[in-house]
């Protein structure tokens, strides 16, 4: 008999963002359980009464609790040997139930959480600089593709092995080489090098072997140039649709994939950050991605018929499309999430080095996604990104409307879909939806608490206080808030990003400052500082 708690699932796409676009792995998550506070026994939903502890704005006390109990889990996910987390726990935070898999993702969240935990004084300096050489010596030996120094998608969180069949049920694994996942091992490696003067001797040999041109392709319709999803260094899965190359003309060509990364609003971005900063790619690639897709009848299979105007950066045309949604315009991202909006804002201050772009939309989409839990879909709270699934394994969850994707990342379990048609080009199916079981997961709201400090506590505080949906290492991952269900695991990257964005909250923006050095400001600002979106909190 198989175990439940090892069920596999057909990895969704931020899975294959994750860890590849062809990946045929997927996250093995322990079973959901129902939490004993049912919808029935609230009394008002969370926008008509007092927080928790009579609290409105930020308690750094409480968030500091919050930080240790997370940091608490990531330990517990973490082999004491090789110093790699394991991608996920249930709540017993047993060594034994430790997932059994890593990714370079994972590997990055915990180097930068290590960094946070110092500075909230949660370990000490010897204690984190042990913790962040040991993981770094693991990664410099584990295999990787050696041209280019870039890391596979999944290994033995045990041993640093690659592996080559999934844990639990022997499924072959292809081993691939994932951009973004890469990315945030960069991102994190920068991070470390900045912030740790004896870990920075292996941050830096890692770091200064990963070649991001590997995965800069000029031959796309976009110019000037797009980002692959990856690629594998030897034969592909049956079936796989790609082509093989090597943009770095080191080394033997690999398998391509067809996809790449075309939407700026994305946690891709971090990758063209790092190609920037390395002067690796140029800095036009940034503004080949698009902000919409266009507004022509021909491209009405979107979300909405965006409104913008063309702008010229760098060379390069922009059409600075956004959407408009409760009175405001606002740059979409693929699905809606938080994770795709702020996750490259924990390491780079966009708001305030890019203020007509990303200082217009980072406020607006998290004012967005409160809007949509409290007002439009009436849930009480707020905060939609992929996460656990408290009914199943994992699922993609955003704001519908905020999502360029057509089959959208949907804010409820029933998947209803958002539809005001394309102006004259499409009819509307579903513009005044009702809404179901609605799914928040915490880390949404941690990562908004950099732009809305005090609406993001008092949702956190009351998803606490009225959910059972915390455990010994903190905030369970999703809870469905119709029905009470809660998803009572831990994922590494998502108590990661608590983490960052805790450090940057409470720790003087220490994940920022480590990675946005002068040298990288220098690079990087000049790109991004230039750019006005056509976002605006007044349609």
């Amino acid at each position: 008999m198989s175990d439940p708690s090892k069920t596999l699932y057909t990895p969704s796409r931020r899975a294959l963002l994750v860890s590849g676009a062809a990946s045929v792995a997927a996250f093995a998550l322990a079973p959901s359980a129902s939490a004993t506070t049912s919808a029935t026994m609230r009394q008002a939903p969370a926008f008509l009464r007092e927080a928790p502890l009579a609290v409105r704005s930020l308690d750094s006390g409480i968030v500091r609790t919050w930080a240790a109990d997370t940091w608490r889990s990531l330990v517990a996910m973490t082999d004491p040997s090789t110093g790699l987390p394991a991608d996920n726990i249930p709540e017993s935070l047993a060594a034994g139930d430790r997932s059994g898999y890593t990714s370079p993702t994972n590997i990055g969240g915990y180097l930068w959480s290590t960094i946070v935990a110092r500075e909230l004084g949660l370990i000490t300096k010897d204690e984190a600089t042990a913790r962040l050489i040991r993981t770094l010596k693991t990664v410099y030996r584990m295999g990787h593709h050696v041209p280019s120094g870039l890391y596979y998608n999944w290994y033995d969180e045990a041993t640093g092995d690659v592996l080559h069949e999934f844990p639990g049920s022997g499924d072959r694994i292809y081993p691939f080489v994932s951009s973004v996942d890469n990315g945030w091992l960069g991102a994190a490696l920068l991070v470390v090098k900045n912030s740790d003067r004896a870990a920075a001797v292996w941050a830096t040999r890692i770091f200064d072997r990963m070649r991001w041109d590997m995965f800069y392709d000029t031959n796309v319709g976009l110019k000037p140039g797009l980002i692959h999803g990856g690629f594998y260094d030897a034969p592909p899965p049956p079936g796989f649709s790609g082509f093989t190359g090597n943009h770095i003309g080191i080394g033997p060509d690999v398998w391509y994939t067809n996809h790449h990364y075309d939407t700026t609003v994305s946690e891709t971005r971090i990758t063209s950050y790092l190609g920037i900063i390395t002067g690796q790619i140029p800095r036009a690639q940034y503004y080949a991605m698009w902000r919409t897709f266009p507004a022509t009848c021909d491209w009405s299979w979107h979300e909405m018929q965006p409104v913008g105007e063309t702008r010229t950066y760098l060379g390069v045309s922009v059409y600075e499309g956004a959407y408009t949604y409760r009175g405001m315009h606002i740059v979409p991202g693929w699905g809606g999430s938080m994770f795709e909006e702020l996750m490259p804002d924990v390491f780079v201050d966009e708001a305030t080095w890019a203020p007509n772009s990303w200082g217009r939309n980072h406020p607006l989409h998290v004012r967005a996604q409160r809007e949509h839990g409290l007002i439009e879909a009436g849930y009480g709270y707020w905060g939609f990104s992929p996460s656990s699934d408290p009914f199943a394994n994992y699922r993609e969850y955003g704001v519908d409307a905020l999502g360029l994707n057509p089959e959208g990342y949907f804010s409820d379990q029933e998947k209803t879909n958002y539809d005001i048609g394309f102006g004259e080009c499409r009819a509307a199916t579903n513009p005044t939806p009702d809404f179901g079981d609605g799914v928040v997961t915490p880390h949404a709201s941690f990562l908004a608490m950099m732009h809305e400090p005090g609406e993001a506590f008092t949702n956190l505080a009351n998803i606490q206080a009225d959910f059972d949906s915390y455990g010994a290492g903190g905030f369970f991952d999703a809870i469905a808030v119709g029905s009470g269900t809660v998803a009572r695991r831990y994922l590494s990257l998502d108590q990661a990003m608590v983490m960052g964005a805790i450090g940057n909250v409470l720790g003087n923006d220490v994940v920022r400052r480590a990675f946005s050095t002068p040298a990288v400001e220098a690079a990087l600002r000049p790109v991004i500082g230039i750019e006005e979106f056509g976002a605006s909190p007044v349609a």
